[in-house]
């Protein structure tokens, strides 16, 4: 199938992402997702090298610009203040401009820029690039804060409707200890709840990026709220955490580390876990600890139980 008859097959998800808001807003912690789904799939788009893509660089300029106001609006979807960055009424706006992208030769109705050059890898495809040398990472510094644009806030859902007799869990990630902390560029991370055998159990979600990084510990302070009553997880599941960050000269966001929290250490208050080396093993059979120093991943869980 030829590229623009798929990205317009991807118009139609927008369009039904705009109107199932409009009609359906109980279920904005899927729309949002999707959003933020269609997001990637119109980044790589714009991200498309000249002989793959059959649009010109100024139609994937303009794709790139949809796709960060599509981030700005899952953004704005999960804020908890009463005043969105990114409306609803400024989601509309895009539908025309994507509907005729062949044609349109207008100004862009929003002062945004297109999500800076960054490889996307599918899921697991990190795990088959060269490791890291952590000496060289360590020494190649990480310039200002100014030095690369910041990344657009997660993908975090809202807490799941209570239900007599079931558990609901927050879980609060506060601080991540890392030898080379201060060196991370767009640090986040990604949770995930898989079984047994790596299978996810409930939706993808990524925290917006660290809010400080202070000597050996970069701080997110951001609650999670797990998408499954805690009594309807299958036996052996886990919770898993993935540290995120972005690295300038291979020009993609990479997994650092990762860590994961067991059934049987769902309880109330504080707790440290253990890092590990990735690539990141759901199954947790082959695990290498990270470093020997005391640096953890610290969280602090919530129950909700009616």
């Amino acid at each position: 199938m030829p590229p623009h008859c798929v990205f317009f097959k991807r118009f139609k998800l927008f369009h039904l992402v705009t109107l199932e808001i409009v009609c359906f807003p109980s279920i904005l912690k899927n729309i949002y997702f999707s959003s933020y789904r269609l997001a990637r799939h119109l980044q790589k788009e714009a991200q498309a090298q000249h002989n793959n893509s059959e649009f010109t660089e100024e139609q994937k300029k303009t794709i790139g610009k949809i796709a960060t106001c599509l981030e700005l609006r899952s953004a704005a979807l999960q804020s908890t203040q009463s005043q969105e960055e990114f409306k609803l009424e400024d989601l509309k706006k895009l539908e025309p401009i994507l509907k005729n992208i062949l044609t349109y030769n207008k100004e862009f109705p929003f002062d945004v820029q297109p999500v800076p050059l960054r490889r996307i890898l599918a899921p697991g495809e990190e795990e088959n690039l060269e490791f890291e040398d952590e000496e060289e990472e360590g020494g190649a510094g990480a310039g200002s804060p100014d030095s690369f644009p910041a990344r657009v806030p997660g993908t975090l859902l809202p807490r799941l409707p209570s239900e007599p007799g079931m558990t609901l869990l927050t879980i609060r990630i506060e601080k991540i200890g890392l030898k080379d902390a201060g060196q991370c560029i767009d640090p986040y991370i990604t949770v995930s709840v898989k079984d047994l055998n790596g299978i996810d159990l409930t939706p993808v979600q990524d925290t917006p990026v660290a809010s400080r990084k202070e000597d050996t510990y970069v701080h997110f302070n951001v609650d999670i709220e797990l998408q499954k009553h805690v009594e309807k997880l299958t036996k052996g599941a886990a919770i898993f955490f993935e540290f995120k960050h972005y690295k300038p000269k291979k020009r993609f966001t990479s997994t650092k580390c990762f860590a994961f929290m067991e059934m049987d250490e769902i309880k109330a208050g504080p707790i440290v876990i253990e890092l590990y080396k990735k690539p990141t093993d759901f199954k947790r059979k082959k695990l290498q600890l990270l470093t020997k120093k005391p640096l953890y991943l610290h969280l602090h869980q919530t129950l909700h139980k009616e």
